[in-house]
């Protein structure tokens, strides 16, 4: 039963912790932002205290929400708080009625709007751009401290300490919890696109855990990417287009990149027949909708490459010189380690293992990345080079994270030992 509460307490956590702090942050503001998450992880520990006596609730969610209200209530009644605002007598009377509590705190109409406040609020300019991404994957999305330090390749005290200056920085700032309008919005728009590509590519390739695969957050990814394209005043959408074609394309290979027992099927073995047909047509429909307005995102670029991979009836007619064109024009915008790790695999294909091998010489940042020696250890592979591939898959094996990845990488070793003889 333990066990049981924990996991349905992590999956409440993923998905609901963010909506209750965005809520809650639309009542006490956003300087007010570590109040809240307390307030919400107080309400999960509760969970995890009073289910195991008393029982999984009816409704878990909204017993979680019942309990986050009440102790803010109680915050707001007590003056325990320095508040942003006066608060109204009447707002308090209103959401102490408990029949009033869904179409008023915790309507689907009211989380949505606050949602999109939150991602907005948590990528406000006086943020830097690295620490408004990890402040809106830690409160919105419920990303762990471990996620967010695994998506930007840095240690956890650096994202800790990011955390802080940003909750510092909302505090200082007075900033509002808004949707901002003008010429201020498209500036936002850049630094929430980018959080929700990171929370997406969390759930392509997990980090930690057992699954190499979380689709909840790729479900909850879409989901925000739908949110912003709904919303009338958040303009241009081109952007927006390509990135849910991005999401969509890639999501629609998830069914053939794993075999039954979890093991990890890589694109060119993947039975294309188990391709979701139906969100590659409609990633598409979103890349034909994302002509870009002044220029070209890195949006636009992946989901291009995207598309000749989904497109291709067998691997064989990956259009590789195609992605190749791609990665060079992603080059001008965004030359990072790990995009010429990608691009190495195009060039690879098109001209060579060698050639691939000789542009990842240098790539520091990425010495502690299983990927890095996972690349090189194919690239000598098909160089024949069977010590060297060994070294590297080995290498790649130490610090790969998930049990499946080191199983492939071992696979791996096992067939170069096999081919030298040893």
């Amino acid at each position: 039963m333990t066990k049981e509460i924990n996991k349905l307490v992590d999956h409440l956590f993923r998905h609901e912790s963010g909506k209750l702090i965005a809520v809650l942050t639309n009542v006490f503001g956003p300087d007010q932002l570590e109040l809240v998450e307390d307030v919400v992880q107080d309400s999960l520990v509760k969970a995890m205290r009073n289910w195991p006596y008393h029982g999984i609730p009816q409704n878990p969610s909204g017993w979680l929400y019942r309990v986050a209200k009440n102790e803010a209530i109680n915050i707001l009644k007590q003056g325990r708080i320095k508040q942003r605002r006066t608060v109204d007598p009447a707002f308090l009377e209103r959401i102490q009625e408990e029949s009033l509590v869904d179409e008023f705190l915790f309507s689907e109409k009211e989380i949505k709007d606050d949602q999109l406040r939150m991602i907005f609020t948590c990528c406000h300019p006086v943020i830097t751009s690295d620490s408004q991404i990890a402040l809106a994957l830690k409160t919105l999305c419920g990303f762990s401290i471990a996620e967010i330090s695994r998506a930007f390749l840095t240690p956890a005290e650096n994202i800790n300490k990011r955390l802080v200056r940003a909750r510092q920085a909302l505090r200082s700032h007075k900033v509002p919890f808004a949707v901002p309008v003008g010429p201020e919005l498209p500036l936002r728009l850049k630094a929430v696109l980018d959080t929700i590509y990171l929370l997406f590519s969390e759930g392509y390739h997990a980090s930690s855990g057992d699954q190499l695969i979380r689709f909840d957050l790729v479900e909850e990814a879409m989901r925000l990417g739908k949110l912003l394209l709904d919303h009338p005043a958040i303009a241009p959408k081109q952007s927006i287009h390509a990135l849910l074609a991005l999401i969509q394309l890639n999501a629609s290979r998830f069914a053939a990149r794993q075999n039954a027992d979890g093991d990890i099927i890589t694109l060119e073995h993947q039975d294309r027949s188990l391709w979701n047909k139906a969100w590659i047509d409609q990633g598409l429909i979103h890349l034909q909708q994302s002509e870009p307005h002044r220029f070209l995102s890195k949006y636009h670029i992946l989901a291009i490459i995207s598309s000749y991979h989904c497109t291709a009836p067998t691997f064989e007619q990956t259009n590789w010189v195609g992605i190749l064109r791609e990665y060079n024009r992603f080059l001008s915008v965004d030359n990072s380690e790990v995009v010429q790790l990608n691009r190495s695999i195009a060039l690879a294909k098109v001209e060579g293992a060698q050639a691939a091998i000789d542009t990842l010489v240098g790539l520091t940042t990425l010495e502690n990345y299983h990927l890095y020696h996972s690349i090189l250890g194919e690239f000598h592979i098909e160089l024949h080079r069977w010590t060297a591939a060994i070294k590297a898959l080995e290498k790649a094996e130490s610090l790969a994270s998930l049990d499946k990845e080191k199983a492939l990488v071992r696979a791996r070793i096992e067939y170069c030992i096999k081919k030298s003889g040893n």
